[in-house]
């Protein structure tokens, strides 16, 4: 495997599947294979979760919400997509801890860095849920921070679509696929990757990011191995 230790950054919107809202159990399933067939090969596997599919703080302040107040309800929706995950891992017979950057003792560890480490070492799944658990800042912020405190290799960026591109590629069919890309040229081309807090803290620390389709079965394997599967970002 081309990656020892990594960190998977997954949607909320994701976990829907074909719903509108919600968690599918189906898709649960699904990313709870994929992530078993590299854990298998002994990868080092930490994971963030947004909460988009519940709640999202941004949303509630656009309709007059406290923007504070509607962070802190995403921070514990990400929380309940942790817990899925949680179960639909062990349901797989993967080892998972949930860690939380809000303290909720009953369900979920504090986020503790040594002992993420110690359950990484152990070929445990550790999820980050909670964001930050600082308000104003995104899960994306959370993907990375987490990555560059735990040392992982790389992050591993799944959506639904399979790279980045010049344009849309919802929207326009003849959009370009990027195979390797610069952090620079991102940021030059005003491409959307991650939010501009997140992507410079990736770049400030060297840690390339890799943009791929998780929905497709399979992916995380080819791309934990290496393959070409999705866009490089670097340096």
């Amino acid at each position: 495997m081309k990656y020892k230790r990594i960190l998977l950054k997954l949607s909320g919107e994701a976990l829907m599947g074909s719903r509108q809202y919600g968690i599918d159990p189906e898709r649960l399933a699904e990313y709870a294979q994929d992530i078993k067939a590299i854990t298998d090969k002994g990868v080092q596997v930490a994971i963030v979760i947004g909460g988009g599919n519940i709640f999202r703080g941004v949303a509630g302040a656009s309709n007059g919400m406290d923007r504070v107040q509607g962070d802190h309800m995403g921070m514990l929706a990400t929380v309940i997509n942790g817990l899925a995950l949680q179960s639909a891992l062990e349901d797989a017979n993967i080892p998972t801890r949930l860690q939380t950057a809000i303290k909720i003792n009953e369900v979920a560890e504090p986020f503790i860095r040594r002992k993420a480490l110690r359950h990484l070492e152990k070929g445990r799944v550790v999820i980050f849920g909670g964001g930050t658990g600082n308000p104003y800042f995104t899960t994306d912020s959370a993907a990375v921070l987490r990555a560059i405190e735990i040392e992982a290799d790389v992050i591993l960026k799944g959506t639904r679509v399979d790279g980045i591109y010049n344009v849309d590629p919802e929207k326009d069919t003849s959009a370009i696929k990027f195979d390797q890309i610069t952090f620079d040229d991102v940021l030059s081309k005003g491409l959307k990757v991650m939010d501009t807090t997140a992507f410079t803290l990736s770049q400030e620390n060297n840690l390339p990011i890799i943009v791929f389709d998780m929905n497709k079965k399979g992916n995380l394997y080819k791309v934990v191995s290496g393959e070409n599967v999705g866009t490089v970002v670097n340096l």
